[in-house]
């Protein structure tokens, strides 16, 4: 049996906050020839999602979902040359400006929490379609909701939505490991990893020593 049908619209205004935030990074840091380019490719592709998604309340849609795993990639890789570019900038130049490092990483660490918020909420179950599904058992995630102690305590038909990927990307590059919900398979264990190595980057070398020439 399946229960009713997640919007894509929150995944896709979440990825457009983030095509946002890399366009705020100063330039010298930003990746390619025009910023406002990658912005707006990314942009066209999350609208794109939008319109598709009645047709994908209904059926999972291969073309969408590829498009969508596509976005989330260009995003996050964008993202992480960004990063490389920002510590480049910072251990290279000796005249650096300390609220350009700060708006950077801030805008860093934002775009890596939407882009792997999305990626959990992508790949969890098969994605947002098929984990609704109750013939299909595997998850990528254990949610306390799902477990013999949070079960009492959530609606009878409980299911993560994009909030909740979204909170456990944001846990995840705070804490550096998982704080509520657990990773099951390797995939998932292997985007955990990845994400809190970027935050943990992002945080202890590019913010601190931000924070420290700031006057």
């Amino acid at each position: 049996m399946m229960a009713e049908r997640e919007p894509q619209w929150p995944a896709s205004l979440a990825l457009l906050c983030g095509a946002g935030l890399l366009v705020s990074i100063p330039e010298g840091i930003r990746v390619g020839p025009s910023h406002f380019l990658i912005a707006a490719l990314e942009a066209a592709a999350a609208l794109a999602m939008i319109i598709g998604w009645p047709d994908r309340l209904v059926r999972e849609r291969a073309a969408f979902r590829y498009l969508s795993i596509g976005l989330i990639a260009f995003v996050t890789v964008v993202n992480m040359v960004s990063l490389g570019q920002l510590v480049d900038f910072l251990l290279n130049r000796g005249d650096v400006d300390g609220a350009d490092l700060v708006r950077s990483a801030v805008a860093i660490w934002g775009t890596n929490v939407i882009a792997f918020g999305c990626w959990y909420w992508e790949i969890d179950g098969g994605g947002p379609y098929f984990r609704r599904d109750d013939a299909i058992p595997t998850r990528d995630f254990l949610f306390a909701q799902m477990t013999d102690d949070g079960r009492p305590y959530a609606p009878r038909r409980w299911y993560p939505q994009f909030v909740d990927y979204l909170y456990l990307s944001f846990t995840n590059s705070t804490a550096f490991s998982p704080t509520d919900t657990l990773p099951l398979r390797p995939r998932a264990k292997f985007l955990m990893a990845l994400q809190s190595i970027v935050a943990l980057v992002t945080i202890a070398v590019v913010a601190a020593r931000a924070v420290n020439i700031l006057r």
